[in-house]
């Protein structure tokens, strides 16, 4: 019986059963020998990255794409005699998974250390939950993925989750400074959180769309300190509730006047308007803001507005399809570089490890206070 991969073309695509899947490669196992004019279909959602000898050659867009290999059939075959009827002209096809990533969990596994201006060290524990999308799929396989066969969310969603809770102490440490004032910040602190994040992410070509805070938990004693702290705040209020009481029996006073001739209801027509007026009127409303515009695509170098499809920027000619990030500074570099054209930095270099001086606990590089025990580093 004649092979059918000796003479017939693949036709390349991919569905998400699961909804969890990032990156899904073909063939799953090992490599294959994808043919000259093999037919690559992207969907909406997705984008495609076609490896061959070993290197990322294209990122594919949604529609049908041409592969273009040395695999032609039949000669092919021949042509392979000396590597036991397997080509060494080897290619794979990623499909990376464009969807925004929902309801992911951030949390802090063990207490990180704060230190509050006020009561001191405390240990703090914190969780919510954010979403993400895959924005430079090159870069996403080659900074993360690697070769593995499938990629999803539980493998990626446990280191993000130490990032996440190292820049929150780092955001904690610089925004605020004593959990007294802690219930009135959590939005604050979301979108500041938010922000900082936005370069780690980038490193690994994926985006932070949200990031919500659940709740900040300080110690049971701590969080009774601020309890205290609240109900102080009703007691610096209890002489205008005395006030408003003495209002209301006023008038109490001026509708049980009746006929009298007292003039008591006249008077205090006049004078209600007035004191309701002066301890609880004055202040408007302020206006809920516009919501902010739609952002527009920006080339990460000279931030000039680029159409969705460019590869370069038609300003700087920066290239905007990522195959790899300087560890240093972030630029993006072009493929096979050996330095980085910003900093110097050997391509191949680790980015360096930081150890705080105090309790000499490992921490992400630019941290700026320590998880273990709050000191600045």
């Amino acid at each position: 019986m004649a092979d059918n991969n000796l003479i017939f073309l693949e036709n390349l695509e991919w569905f998400d059963d699961s909804g969890r899947q990032m990156v899904h490669r073909l063939p799953q196992q090992g490599s294959g020998e994808i043919k000259y004019g093999a037919q690559l279909t992207v969907r909406e959602s997705q984008a495609a990255v076609f490896f061959y000898k070993g290197k990322a050659v294209g990122a594919f867009g949604p529609g049908r794409h041409t592969l273009k290999t040395g695999n032609i059939p039949i000669l092919t075959k021949i042509a392979s005699i000396p590597w036991a009827l397997t080509s060494p002209l080897r290619a794979e096809v990623y499909f990376v998974n464009l969807k925004v990533f929902t309801n992911l969990k951030w949390g802090t596994r063990d207490p990180v250390a704060f230190k509050d201006a006020e009561l001191g060290l405390v240990r703090l524990r914190a969780f919510g939950v954010f979403n993400l999308q895959v924005v430079q799929p090159v870069l996403f396989i080659n900074s993360l993925v690697g070769t593995q066969g499938m990629f999803t969310t539980e493998e990626i969603e446990e280191y993000l989750n130490r990032v996440i809770v190292s820049r929150f102490n780092d955001f904690m440490g610089q925004s605020l400074d004593s959990l007294l004032n802690l219930p009135a910040k959590y939005d604050e602190l979301s979108d500041g959180l938010s922000r900082r994040l936005q370069e780690d992410f980038s490193h690994f070509g994926i985006r932070l769309t949200h990031l919500y805070t659940n709740a900040i938990t300080p110690p049971p004693e701590v969080q009774q300190a601020i309890d205290d702290r609240s109900r102080m705040g009703v007691f610096k209020d209890m002489e205008k509730l005395m006030q408003m009481k003495a209002a209301m029996a006023m008038e109490a006073a001026a509708q049980t006047d009746g006929g009298s001739g007292t003039g008591m209801g006249t008077s205090l027509g006049f004078m209600l308007p007035a004191m309701f007026a002066q301890y609880f009127g004055g202040a408007k409303p302020a206006a809920a803001p516009e919501p902010p515009a739609a952002a527009r695509a920006a080339c990460p170098e000279c931030q000039s507005g680029v159409p969705g499809d460019s590869k370069f920027c038609p300003q700087c000619g920066h290239h905007l399809v990522v195959f790899d990030q300087c560890a240093r500074c972030g630029k993006n570099m072009a493929p096979n570089a050996k330095f980085c054209p910003r900093c110097g930095l050997a391509a191949a270099a680790a980015p360096r490890k930081q150890f705080c001086k105090h309790c000499g606990a490992e921490n992400l590089a630019e941290s700026i206070f320590c998880n273990d025990c709050g000191e600045k580093l």
